[in-house]
């Protein structure tokens, strides 16, 4: 390759641009600013983030450079915790979780045998991430192989970095949506062969909660989780108190909810526990000792009433947190109003949760509790180039507060309480556009 096409890779973005290093809740020097910044871009790879006066000379002759100043540059939302298929029945009602699933949850999932109807609801999905500036998300798909299929094909198509499972379910569902023990794990494992790793897609193991798998399906399932180590695990925990009675008459003998997966071995790097909200403090510590990942549903817990997550409890234990719509229990596709409602639920629990932090957990957070620091959520040198381009005018009421503030935190304060889906002015995958507002 000559240097001239080298050069012609090369990429460049003119904004304010904000990315993490550390927790700003343990780290005084957590992120970095550039007010006038520029982001270089090579291919589908960053190059560089920092100052546009001292990093503009060092850009090739030619070099291609995206005005977008006035706006906030910062890597792709990282969502931990989704599923694709209760796209269709969001915002639907019920007085609890349980009667929730058995009314809409199940009946929606048992279409998804048709490939074409998985297919066409997988392109809105991710259509709808890409809007809302998500880049990456781990997401439950249905208990058929075929579903899984027509996710990742639509994610490959967009180059997406994904993160994706079959569900694995053999009692206490409709007979249309039960697999058996063996057979779960089987197609489980075919997929993981089909899919992980395969472009930018990634795998993950999916019972659904421990009440919808028999000890025979939890220990196959903890048997894959063990063979395949770089491969993901995500479930449910803990989201509920009907749902915890439910488990403790299911398995007497766990010392809790949580005991039960890790009696299996499913408690692990890369293993991701969505809600989490009624664990104990040994709970807790198991969770950090085992690098095991809590994502949190702040929306989903409100909709459903399921509880306040216990943001002083989590941090005192050091347990890897990250943010979560939890669509179709969450109301919206948007990182940014999840952030709002999450800012709700830490002070309910008497925890100030700064602005800062929220978009911390949304970026390198989510990263670091899936153990993809490096590849995706900042702009270390060499990250895969996933991004979202944020206006602070994209409303008159957040044009109106934003051209008030006197600093970062209340910047990103006003973006996340004030900010929805029109904040996304555009969105980029790969070092790609997947998204431009308007279009």
């Amino acid at each position: 390759m000559t240097i001239q096409q080298q050069e012609t890779t090369i990429k460049a973005f003119r904004a304010s641009i904000l990315h993490f290093t550390a927790d700003p809740a343990f780290n005084d020097n957590a992120y970095s600013w550039f007010e006038d910044g520029l982001l270089v871009v090579d291919g589908d790879r960053i190059k560089v983030a920092g100052d546009y006066d001292k990093l503009k000379d060092t850009l090739p002759d030619g070099t291609q450079v995206r005005d977008y100043r006035g706006k906030v540059i910062m890597p792709g939302f990282i969502d931990t915790h989704i599923h694709y298929p209760q796209t269709d029945m969001i915002a639907s009602p019920a007085p609890g979780l349980l009667p929730w699933l058995d009314t809409y949850t199940f009946p929606t999932e048992r279409q998804f045998k048709d490939p074409e109807h998985a297919r066409g609801v997988a392109d809105f999905f991710l259509d709808e991430l890409t809007r809302c500036g998500t880049t990456t998300a781990m997401v439950f798909c249905t208990v058929h192989p075929e579903s899984v299929d027509a996710f990742f094909s639509a994610s490959e198509e967009r180059n997406l970095r994904m993160i994706a499972g079959k569900v694995m379910m053999d009692r206490h569902c409709p007979d249309f949506l039960q697999d058996t023990a063996e057979s779960g794990a089987r197609e489980s494992e075919e997929l993981i062969n089909r899919w992980h790793n395969k472009g930018r897609n990634l795998y993950a193991l999916t019972p659904r909660f421990a009440p919808t798998s028999t000890e025979a399906q939890m220990q196959l399932c903890g048997e894959l989780a063990q063979k395949y180590s770089d491969v993901f695990l995500q479930t449910h925990v803990a989201e509920n108190t009907d749902e915890v009675a439910w488990v403790k008459s299911l398995y007497p003998n766990a010392r809790s909810y949580l005991d039960v997966y890790d009696h299996y071995g499913m408690l692990r790097p890369r293993s991701m526990y969505a809600h989490c909200v009624w664990l104990d403090d040994e709970d807790r510590a198991r969770m950090a000792a085992t690098g095991a990942a809590v994502s949190m549903c702040a929306t989903s817990n409100l909709f459903l009433g399921s509880g306040l997550f216990n943001f002083a409890e989590a941090d005192k234990h050091k347990v890897t947190l990250s943010l979560a719509t939890d669509v179709g229990g969450g109301t919206s596709f948007s990182m940014l109003q999840t952030m709002n409602e999450t800012y709700k639920v830490a002070r309910m629990g008497g925890t100030y949760m700064p602005a800062l932090r929220m978009f911390y957990l949304a970026t390198l957070g989510g990263a670091r509790s899936l153990q993809l620091e490096g590849t995706i959520g900042n702009f270390a040198a060499g990250a895969e180039a996933d991004f979202v381009v944020l206006d602070p005018k994209a409303t008159p009421l957040l044009e109106r507060r934003t051209t008030r503030t006197n600093s970062l935190e209340e910047l990103l304060f006003a973006l996340a309480l004030l900010g929805d889906d029109r904040t996304v002015a555009a969105t980029y995958a790969a070092g790609k556009q997947v998204h431009q507002r308007g279009e």
